[in-house]
């Protein structure tokens, strides 16, 4: 090892990813975790910054700001100019994109495997040098609060969307949209930024991802060159908030500019990783993956009362929304689609799945997480993902293992234990006075 780096960094561990691969772990004395997986299947490489603050790690009053750093961290540093960021990358033939949800924001840059250290050089430079001041804050403020009202207020699924979680969760932190209440978007300033950029944008709350055609000494080389001396941060303790068992049905009539009505349902289900979790999306799959599935044939293709429907289960730290939504067909109402839900999932908790049903399902989930890993960029996504949330990346290939030892009693207890009416949030979507059909 380089005198220049031996003692700034330190091994953890090696993971096996798959059969032919691997993932090895080093840690910075300033608490930086990097994750580096060599693939040389393309001459590319995937670079991602995986910080561990997303919405839930916010207050009230202050909502929203995990999702507008997302937006300011492209703007300018002390050493890159406004907009400089993405054209240096552009310029090279790299992409780069960023997004923020409950738990996590993550940044990425996909670029040839020669110009590596431009992507690990721009990123170390935006979490320490970030210009934040009147004009930076203000200019992105306006482009959140354009956003909020194209994404939520002017759009129906959006704006059922959040009152379902807003409804459905009454003290943990998902309560909250991740774009924020639009109260707090306004009233944000320089100093809530400052705050919270020298809180969590800090090595100590970060864990960088490097997949593809790497050599690891080079890899460990830049990374201590340009991070090894941004200092730490003093983490705050996260909102240890846990949400009440739901007793009773919460249910909520929605008006909004839609011709036909909708519906929405949600569930807390399992926290991400976990059996239930592997469980819990066969069965959803079961119920909405695609033309076969129970509801898509009980209420579009054959019951011919819906025009869609789907389904999803929120991959959450703490345990999310199982979600179920339809579009009513003209002349027909939300109660008549809850009705049919209902008749299924009481179908679903009283005689167990076929086996051919279930092998269907899971034969789904596993060609789709598989036509994710074909890119470097979907592997580091799936690296930073299980870091970030679960803090195991044994589970990022153990998943396809549980969803294949899914059993028929599985998915009917299941049933029975998370998808109970006195259980269920439920959002029912009128069209606006002036709006029926």
């Amino acid at each position: 090892m380089p005198l220049e780096r031996r003692g700034r960094i330190a091994f953890v561990e090696e993971i096996p990813f798959g059969t032919a691969l691997s993932v090895r772990r080093w840690k910075l004395t300033n608490g930086l975790d990097l994750l580096i997986l060599p693939d040389r299947s393309a001459p590319v490489v995937s670079y991602q910054t995986w910080f561990r603050v997303g919405s839930r790690h916010e207050r009230p009053g202050k909502t929203g700001l995990a999702h507008f750093f997302e937006h300011l961290m492209f703007k300018e540093t002390k050493n890159v100019g406004p907009g400089d960021f993405d054209r240096m990358l552009e310029s090279v033939g790299g992409e780069t994109n960023a997004a923020t949800w409950t738990d996590w924001t993550a940044y990425y840059e996909n670029v040839p495997k020669r110009e590596i250290e431009l992507a690990v050089r721009l990123e170390a430079d935006r979490m320490v040098n970030l210009v934040l001041q009147e004009p930076q804050v203000e200019s992105e403020r306006e482009v959140v609060i354009n956003e909020r009202k194209f994404r939520v207020e002017d759009d129906v699924e959006g704006a059922t969307n959040e009152k379902l979680y807003a409804t459905a969760y009454k003290r943990h932190p998902y309560r909250w949209p991740t774009i924020g209440w639009m109260k707090d978007i306004v009233g944000y300033t320089v100093d809530d930024c400052l705050a919270f950029y020298r809180t969590y944008y800090a090595p100590n709350n970060a864990t960088v991802v490097v997949a593809g055609d790497v050599g690891e000494g080079a890899v460990l080389d830049l990374i201590v060159e340009h991070y090894g001396r941004i200092p730490r941060s003093r983490l705050p303790t996260e909102n240890g908030a846990t949400e009440p068992v739901q007793r009773a049905e919460r249910a909520i009539e929605l008006e909004q500019p839609t011709d036909t009505e909708k519906l929405a349902l949600g569930w807390v289900g399992p926290e991400f990783g976990t059996r239930d979790y592997a469980v819990m999306t066969v069965l959803n799959d079961l119920l909405t993956g695609g033309r076969s599935s129970r509801l898509y044939r009980a209420l579009v293709s054959e019951g011919e009362i819906a025009s869609e429907v789907h389904g999803s289960l929120a991959p959450f730290h703490d345990p999310g929304l199982f979600e179920l939504w339809a579009n009513a067909r003209p002349g027909t109402s939300s109660d008549d689609l809850r009705a049919v839900v209902e008749s299924e999932l009481a179908a679903l908790r009283r005689d167990r799945p076929s086996g051919e049903e279930l092998d269907k399902a899971k034969n789904r989930l596993e060609l789709s997480f598989l036509h994710g890993m074909e890119t470097v960029s979907g592997k580091a996504d799936q690296v930073g993902f299980h870091s970030t949330v679960t803090g195991n990346l044994t589970g990022i290939f153990l998943q396809l293992e549980e969803w294949r030892s899914v059993t028929p009693d599985d998915v009917r207890a299941a049933a029975g234990r998370f998808l109970r009416n006195d259980r269920r949030t439920r959002i029912s979507v009128l069209p606006a006075k002036g709006k029926k059909s």
